[in-house]
């Protein structure tokens, strides 16, 4: 065969290569979600009855409880009163245009997905922090989870999980991991190695190190990774709407399909009133404890 002739059957080989890879795989991944999909279910079911639970407690609370809450959190984190009054206002306004159910749904499984990835996130930016080898394996594969469109990691958690609220939840972990466990590694290698052997000195063990240096003077980087997180988190309401998570993406979506435009307006409104929210609080208490801090050390 002349080289000219096997280049013109290359893309032919190419495709019939590929066909027989992609069956491969599918065939294969349908079998495990076939055998393993039901065991895989009943392991979150804890983590859906939390979920159910939040969602009630939100839907069920009275609108002024949850609206006196909210306020006295960002005030708490912000200690400013505009961003407080902001906040009220924000959340009359949607009640008063019949958003108030479909905000708390979001404000539900948001909060469920930041502490989820606060409570897997934390602890494997500490291992990247403190073994070049973790950092050389995991950073590639936050670099794919930041890369990969949002779309794709419906597929799989679909295929094995099915529709509804955990594999929405678990897509939304997965886009919005990354930057607490990125941050949380960057903070605890940007800490003061003198500040460090000074407290080796002082005979403090690798677990007093960690807790009572290195974290509290990373906290304002994973402040910034948590923040980034919860807006990465929103980002994805729209998106996860689409394989059955209820909350303002979904009529978003509606108003996609439907070319609804007010409807998709006041929602899309709705999302970024608690983006801002959610971004301004945490920026002012990241800012509140990295002056903290500095007030410490020039003690």
């Amino acid at each position: 065969m002349s080289n000219d002739s096997w280049f013109n059957s290359f893309p032919e080989m190419e495709r019939s290569d590929l066909r027989a890879i992609r069956k491969t795989l599918d065939g294969a991944y349908r079998d495990f979600s076939r055998e393993y999909g039901d065991m895989i279910e009943s392991f979150f079911d804890p983590l859906l009855s939390f979920l159910i639970w939040f969602e009630k407690l939100l839907l069920s609370t009275p609108w002024m409880l949850v609206l006196a809450i909210c306020t006295g959190l960002v005030y708490a984190a912000s200690r400013s009163w505009k961003l407080s009054l902001g906040c009220f206002v924000s959340l009359i306004l949607i009640g008063y245009f019949g958003m108030w159910e479909d905000t708390m749904r979001t404000l539900s499984i948001i909060t469920v997905c930041t502490l989820l990835s606060i409570v897997l996130g934390i602890p494997i930016g500490i291992a990247m922090a403190r073994s070049n080898r973790v950092q050389s394996i995991v950073t590639p594969m936050l670099d794919i989870m930041q890369t990969m469109p949002a779309f794709v990691y419906l597929i799989p958690v679909v295929m094995l999980l099915g529709i509804g609220k955990i594999p929405g939840l678990i897509a939304v972990v997965i886009y919005a991991i990354p930057p607490v466990i990125r941050l949380t590694n960057l903070g605890i290698r940007l800490v003061d190695k003198e500040v460090l052997e000074a407290s080796t000195a002082f005979g403090a063990s690798a677990k007093q190190r960690l807790f009572g240096v290195q974290l509290p003077l990373a906290m304002p980087t994973i402040m910034a990774g948590i923040n980034q997180t919860i807006m990465m988190s929103l980002s994805m309401v729209v998106i996860a709407s689409m394989i059955g998570v209820k909350g303002l993406g979904q009529p978003v979506l509606k108003a996609i399909t439907n070319q609804y435009f007010t409807l998709g307006l006041l929602n899309g409104f709705a999302i970024v009133v608690l983006a801002i929210l959610f971004d301004r609080a945490s920026q002012a208490y990241a800012k509140r404890t990295q002056a903290h801090l500095g007030d410490l050390k020039h003690d």
